[in-house]
């Protein structure tokens, strides 16, 4: 990504305008929300914090939540309601998902790394002055899976935010033959979401080294998550 040098906004934008208009983004959308509010009163959930970060927390201070793409299925119900802007590609498919977030009371900003991405950076930057939380998959939108791509190392060293890697273990699932296995919950399961120890990145981080840390944080909280629920 392009060097960028964020100012404070007057208004906070949020998404690129969407080209997408159909009407069938407003109905799937809406049964998309449906099924998310049926899983999240269906399933028994369990997040497992830090004390670092909930000392962390306790500041007032935002942060930076990363997840895999594969586990994004099942976050909108239990971070309901909370201050989050979420990268959503341009996509067809991500436009189902920019519509649903803010029915939860988050922000979807538009973009990826192939599309869109210097505004969309902007935005993040934006939206984490004003004390949004952003969510960030990774890996996506296209992979390699679990491998950490430039994006979420830059967010972190512009804002100056740490980033809490989180793990999503499901016991109740169907895998989709996707490029990163996605996996999608089902109703009467269980949910461990399990945080891993926070990163804190500087412009003299040396960002491999940040990168294979943000990895394995990552995979050791996914291996736990999925015990705690197995």
């Amino acid at each position: 990504m392009n060097d960028i040098h964020a100012r404070r906004p007057t208004s906070l934008k949020t998404s690129i305008k969407s080209p997408h208009r159909s009407f069938k983004y407003v109905i799937v959308s809406n049964l998309i929300y449906a099924l998310s509010i049926l899983l999240g009163w269906t399933t028994r959930t369990k997040i497992y914090k830090t004390k670092e970060f909930e000392d962390y927390d306790k500041t007032g201070k935002n942060y930076i939540y990363a997840i895999w793409h594969n586990q994004q299925g099942f976050l909108l119900y239990p971070y309901r309601g909370q201050k989050i802007c979420v990268l959503i590609s341009l996509s067809k498919d991500g436009e189902f998902i920019a519509r649903v977030l803010p029915k939860f009371g988050m922000k979807a900003v538009r973009g990826s790394t192939s599309k869109g991405g210097a505004g969309a950076l902007r935005s993040l930057i934006n939206l984490s002055q004003a004390g949004y939380h952003p969510m960030i998959t990774p890996d996506g939108p296209r992979g390699p899976v679990y491998k950490v791509q430039q994006g979420v190392m830059y967010l972190a060293q512009k804002t100056g935010l740490p980033i809490v890697p989180v793990g999503c273990g499901l016991s109740n699932k169907i895998t989709v033959n996707s490029w990163d296995k996605m996996r999608i919950p089902l109703p009467f399961g269980k949910c461990a979401l399990v945080y891993g120890k926070m990163i804190f990145i500087d412009e003299k981080t040396d960002k491999a080294k940040i990168k294979l840390a943000l990895e394995q944080e990552l995979n050791a909280a996914t291996m736990k998550a999925e015990q705690l629920v197995s």
